[in-house]
């Protein structure tokens, strides 16, 4: 239990950022899945079109430190190789 008044204000705070970048990796991976659900049924344009909304998505997250940048380009790089894989 908090003891002091900022303590308490920072369990709000704690609170309100966790759900903020709760929402915020639970869209990068809807995204993600709509990425690669496209993909597999061969509808490259739709996953062109999902692919920059997931790249979007990502380097916010990463610009906000909800994920690291390393992460946000690995996950991209991942579906990008998808993509030629497709192609090839």
């Amino acid at each position: 239990m908090a003891n002091t008044r900022s303590a308490e204000k920072n369990i709000r705070k704690t609170r309100t950022r966790t759900e903020s970048n709760q929402a915020t990796k639970s869209r990068i991976r809807t995204i993600r899945k709509r990425v690669l659900g496209a993909l597999a049924k061969g509808d490259d344009k739709a996953a062109q079109l999902a692919f920059s909304e997931f790249a979007s998505v990502a380097d916010k997250a990463a610009k906000t430190k909800t994920i690291h940048r390393n992460t946000a380009s690995r996950l991209k790089s991942r579906i990008a190789s998808k993509f030629k894989k497709t192609a090839a």
